[in-house]
């Protein structure tokens, strides 16, 4: 056994990997998702914000799944690497917003023991993330926009990402354990909905 096996409360071998692949998974997904990104046209430069929430996705999956602190950042951080690597059009940016956005959640989780995860839980992480990267994006590419413009922005991409990471992330998660392949997790042995 390794010590991160056998010590009470550790990160198992499997949990680390599990997570490193849905990391990798998504940053896959990350690098399609650049190409609806910037091939969205919008005629309210802030709607945009709308399919913003796919990008905080492992931030909330991977603590669903393994229920470990520094889930959060590890997984959003590893799938902004992952993106990078595959010629992400914002570089090493890309992993300034892994940091923030699975801090964002990472906080939620934290602030609840890491004994939250229900779907109100999930939401709130959710939109935490999306919080985080919204307030990026202000910062190094909406800075000039009109303050309500970026008010609206802000808004928009909290709700996008409450939507899509926190609802989208809690389904996804279920429909994992319900076949069964979650079931050396928490989230697969849990009596209770995840």
């Amino acid at each position: 056994m390794t010590v991160l096996e056998s010590r009470p409360g550790g990160w198992r071998m499997v949990e680390i990997v599990t997570v490193a692949v849905i990391a990798v998974v998504f940053g896959a997904i990350f690098q399609l998702w650049n190409v609806v990104w910037e091939a969205t046209s919008w005629g309210f430069p802030p709607a945009r914000g709308l399919i913003a929430g796919v990008w905080m996705m492992p931030a909330v999956v991977a603590p669903l799944v393994v229920r470990r602190p520094g889930a959060a950042i590890f997984a959003e951080t590893l799938a902004s690497i992952v993106e990078m690597a595959a010629g992400s059009p914002w570089g090493l940016g890309t992993v300034v917003y892994g940091v923030v956005q699975g801090a964002g959640a990472e906080l939620v989780f934290a602030f609840l023991l890491y004994r939250g995860w229900s779907l109100p839980v999930t939401v709130v992480a959710g939109g935490a993330a999306g919080l985080g990267g919204a307030l990026l994006d202000l910062a190094f590419y909406y800075a000039a926009w009109a303050t309500d413009w970026q008010v609206i922005y802000v808004v928009i991409v909290v709700i996008s990402a409450a939507l899509i990471a926190g609802v989208g992330g809690w389904l996804l998660v279920r429909a994992l354990a319900q076949t069964g392949v979650l079931s050396s997790f928490p989230a697969g042995r849990s009596q209770r909905p995840v």
